[in-house]
């Protein structure tokens, strides 16, 4: 099954510990997706970025998308890297990552950075 999705790192730590924190949309992709069975694409970048994150619970979120049926980490290949290094336009080199990834692989973006959004280098479902 073909994946029609990414999810940003914000999106997949609030999916996990607090959804409502999701726009209605995204939530709404979201749990179609796990009820049937789909996958949304993670690009390998957002795992840094969460372990990095100041919170509670990290090693439990990470625990959980390790064997979560719903999300599918997709590798950094060298195509995502390339078009990273292009996106200029995007400081942080992880928004930078996951919007390559999102591109290369056609998928529509799940996100609620603005700068991303405003970006419009990728479609996005905020």
């Amino acid at each position: 099954m073909s994946l029609r999705y990414l999810a940003d790192s914000h999106v997949v730590v609030w999916w996990l510990t607090a959804p409502r924190k999701l726009s209605r949309e995204q939530n709404r992709i979201l749990a179609q997706a796990e009820r049937q069975g789909e996958q949304v694409g993670l690009c390998a970048t957002t795992l840094m970025e969460i372990a990095t994150l100041r919170i509670d619970g990290v090693e439990k979120i990470l625990e959980e998308l390790e064997t979560s049926a719903l999300f599918r980490v997709l590798p950094i290949t060298i195509e995502i890297a390339l078009d990273a290094v292009k996106l200029a336009i995007l400081r942080d080199p992880g928004d930078r990552a996951i919007v390559a990834a999102a591109r290369v692989h056609g998928l529509r973006l799940l996100t609620l950075d603005e700068r991303i959004i405003a970006s419009k280098l990728v479609p996005v479902v905020d």
